[in-house]
């Protein structure tokens, strides 16, 4: 199976790259390699590299800065999804795309199926959701898998924030009243790779097992650091509301993602986020020992 991974030197993309099955030959290409957003560039690597399958990591994710960038979150989370499924359909390659659980506005009390028509309520999560329209439109036969709160032991996400703004003098202060799935990447590279072996299609959602709140996910981020030695000490976590955090994005109070025909496909459930977040933080003290 020849495989090209799009944003490859992202912290998804990474761990596709650690985590590609064996036999695989897999090309990862970053930003600095293909311009998603160039049509006629994106036609041209994927003729050129032949892959029986593209897996596509690159997204604009910077939530907060998309309201004010929507030209370029469209460009990477729109347009480029719709050249690179364009370019797999006409090529009889297999699309798999990764979305968000930011196309939900967060108004729901139990979890979003993957057909819960998406509503979602700020640039970015409106972009993820048009990316998703232009691969159905493109590619019938793709996949797009929506994920949630993507952290790994390297990259930026909410776990390195917490780990270094901990280290501070200050108490930490984090809202309690969004509630949704922390994501190890390393266990989403997995069922991807999974998901691919069998031939899923359509829409589906992953997310490692459990829910929690932003302020949940950084208590635990602390107890299981200090147990760890990863941090010596830690500043108190103090829950806070929404309203006390003013953001320029919206974002959705409640986005926990049904995963029940994920997990059926994937021959079981993820494991809890609260062990996949003791594994990136494994990660992250070794690679901190090794200097990396």
């Amino acid at each position: 199976m020849r495989v090209l991974v799009t944003g490859a030197a992202g912290q998804v993309g990474r761990a596709l790259l650690r985590a590609a099955p064996a036999g695989a030959v897999v090309v990862g290409l970053t930003r600095a390699d293909l311009d998603v957003g160039d049509a006629t560039a994106v036609a041209a690597a994927v003729d050129a590299h032949a892959p029986d399958v593209v897996l596509n990591a690159a997204a604009y994710t910077a939530v907060d800065r998309a309201e004010a960038e929507a030209d370029e979150a469209r460009r990477a989370n729109r347009d480029a999804p719709a050249h690179l499924a364009r370019a797999c359909a006409a090529c009889g390659v297999r699309f798999v795309h990764l979305s968000t659980d930011f196309v939900f506005d967060g108004r729901a009390s139990v979890p979003y199926p993957p057909d819960a028509p998406p509503s979602p309520l700020g640039v970015y999560g409106a972009s993820k959701a048009a990316g998703e329209a232009a691969v159905a439109e493109a590619c019938p036969k793709a996949l797009v898998l929506r994920t949630a709160w993507v952290h790994a032991a390297e990259g930026s996400n909410f776990v390195r924030t917490m780990l270094r703004l901990m280290e501070g003098p200050s108490p930490v202060r984090v809202v309690a009243d969004q509630v949704g799935t922390p994501t190890h990447a390393v266990s989403l590279a997995r069922a991807i790779w999974r998901l691919t072996e069998t031939g899923a299609t359509g829409v589906h959602h992953y997310t490692d097992a459990g829910v929690a709140s932003w302020y949940d996910f950084a208590v635990a981020i602390r107890e299981e650091a200090l147990a760890l030695g990863l941090l010596d000490r830690a500043a108190p976590v103090v829950p806070i509301r929404t309203a006390e955090f003013p953001t320029p994005a919206r974002r959705p109070a409640y986005s926990v993602l049904d995963k029940t025909a994920t997990y059926a496909a994937l021959g079981g459930p993820a494991a809890h986020w609260r062990v996949e977040l003791r594994a990136a933080l494994a990660e992250a003290k070794a690679r901190r020992s090794a200097g990396g």
